[in-house]
């Protein structure tokens, strides 16, 4: 079984990346061959962003639930096999197969079909395969009822957020909630089906992946999105207002992605009333994610220590200010409920010795990225890899940064938080560190991040191929355009071979 306590390397690339027809990658033939690059070359973990259905900005980080799977990920050819989908249908009418993911093409051509198959699921699905769901639809009630309910009202309400509905349903009054599970009992089962056939493709990834020796790495935010199903059912474990309204939000400081900080706008806990109940919401959520992925990052770590507690009111991240998180007793529950789970601790940011002492204490491996290893920051330095403790993960950079080829490109653009000159000397400790003249500079920090002393090497595929800024996957503090970088086409072979040289001479193979 793979562990993040043995030496190792992956590679990191969203689902959605992937290429495939249909406007975005998905769990069909492309991740399987997928998986197969991974084992042909030595790897030993796919480590991608959080699988859940995406909400505002199309961002895995702000989704409309915590608990679901998204349904652009699912498998039409699987459907077909199964005899729920005609393969005339399988056919996209325009071109969907682009270098850039259309969410929005995607989840029209999806949704319809996914309706043909829960039509014929449903006239001519024998009794043993009905039984099969519903059993299924039971085990996982205790969230998926109120996420099939959530996503039924805001459909029947054209997709308007669950605070604009009128009050009886936005504040669950009982009657309401009773009356509308009637009303929608077919669009409830729908959702149901369209869960269980989400499930069914993962567990299916999940097999193929151990078959070949493989770890799946997944990603968990620590804040959860308004508009979800979680916050409206549970408004009680939230700062709202009676009238569901934040009271204050999260955020970070300035930092290296922006001068102004980023203002996230999730609601924040009642970590008061979590406490009180022994972070049940919280456990489930995490045993959730470990049915799905072998070990899994907590985005935003710095946040059980401390957190940045915005008013609701503010226009910018810079008007908040430090909060203290649950600390020590939550990864103490989580562990005694769980036990030996592989947590990824994502301590990036401002990161105090409170911070580190924190993730020291339940030895979770931390996160360096070699793109904040040359600058002049104090924190530089923990970057470096003749820093670097052996129990951590290495990134030449992670989906929030610029690839490896754009940031040795910039020259200090209107968003970056580095001066020409800043680039310019950082550009020059690069070259004499690596030992690199900059022509293959991604390939030089591969080589870097695989050399490093750390358990673990991630490396994104967008790296691997030398791409630019134009492969970027997300620009922090930027609502729109971000997720969008996909492949066109498998990695090349000449790729994977290097990949493989390199993965064995550092002695990271499997």
């Amino acid at each position: 079984m793979p562990t993040l306590r043995k030496r190792s390397s992956g590679i990191l690339l969203h689902v959605t990346s992937l290429p495939g027809p249909y406007g975005c990658g998905d769990l069909g033939p492309r991740a399987h061959e997928f998986l197969d690059f991974l084992a042909e070359t030595g790897q030993t973990w796919w480590q991608m962003l959080p699988v859940v259905p995406s909400g505002a900005g199309h961002s895995p980080y702000s989704a409309l639930s915590a608990f679901a799977g998204s349904p652009l990920l699912i498998s039409l050819e699987r459907l077909a096999d199964e005899g729920l989908l005609q393969r005339s249908r399988l056919a996209p009418s325009g071109g969907l197969g682009g270098a850039v993911a259309d969410f929005a093409a995607a989840e029209r051509f999806k949704q319809e079909r996914l309706h043909e198959a829960f039509e014929a699921f449903e006239t001519s699905a024998p009794g043993e395969v009905r039984s099969e769901f519903d059993a299924w639809a039971h085990s996982e009630a205790w969230w998926l009822e109120d996420y099939a309910l959530f996503m039924a009202l805001r459909h029947e309400r054209h997709n308007a957020a669950w605070w604009e509905w009128e009050h009886p349903v936005r504040l669950r009054e009982h009657a309401a909630l009773e009356e509308a599970q009637r009303r929608l009992a077919k669009r409830l089962r729908f959702e149901r089906f369209v869960q269980w056939q989400f499930d069914k493709d993962w567990k299916c990834l999940r097999a193929a992946a151990a078959a070949r020796g493989l770890g799946l790495i997944g990603d968990i935010p620590i804040f959860v999105a308004r508009d979800s199903a979680e916050v409206w059912a549970h408004p009680e474990l939230f700062l709202l207002d009676r009238e569901g309204w934040p009271i204050v939000v999260a955020g970070v400081p300035p930092d290296y992605f922006s001068k102004d900080g980023q203002f996230w706008g999730n609601p924040l806990y009642r970590w008061d009333v979590m406490r009180s109940r022994g972070y049940d919401w919280w456990i489930a959520r995490l045993r959730a994610a470990f049915a799905r992925f072998d070990a899994v990052r907590i985005d935003h770590f710095i946040g059980f220590h401390n957190y940045w507690e915005i008013p609701g009111h503010a226009k910018t991240a810079r008007e908040g200010r430090w909060m203290p998180g649950p600390g020590a007793e939550f990864f103490e529950r989580v562990f005694a409920a769980l036990g030996g789970v592989e947590l990824i601790a994502e301590d990036l940011g401002i990161v105090t010795d409170e911070v580190k002492a924190l993730r020291d204490r339940f030895d979770l491996p931390g996160m360096v990225v070699l793109q904040f290893a040359f600058g002049l920051d104090p924190e530089s330095r923990n970057y470096q890899p003749h820093r670097f403790r052996r129990r951590c993960i290495v990134y030449p950079g992670t989906h929030d940064n610029d690839t490896i080829v754009g940031w040795w490109k910039d020259q200090g653009s209107a968003s970056s938080t580095r001066t020409p000159e800043q680039i310019e000397k950082e550009r020059a400790f690069v070259m004499t560190y690596i030992g690199s003249n900059g022509r293959q500079i991604h390939w030089d920090m591969i080589r870097t991040a695989l050399a490093s002393p750390a358990d673990t090497a991630i490396i994104p595929a967008q790296d691997l191929l030398g791409l630019g800024s134009e492969a970027r996957m997300n620009m922090p503090g930027i609502a729109q355009g971000n997720w969008r970088w996909r492949l066109t086409r498998p990695l090349p072979r000449g790729v994977g071979r290097r990949l493989k040289a390199l993965t064995d001479a550092f002695e990271r193979a499997r």
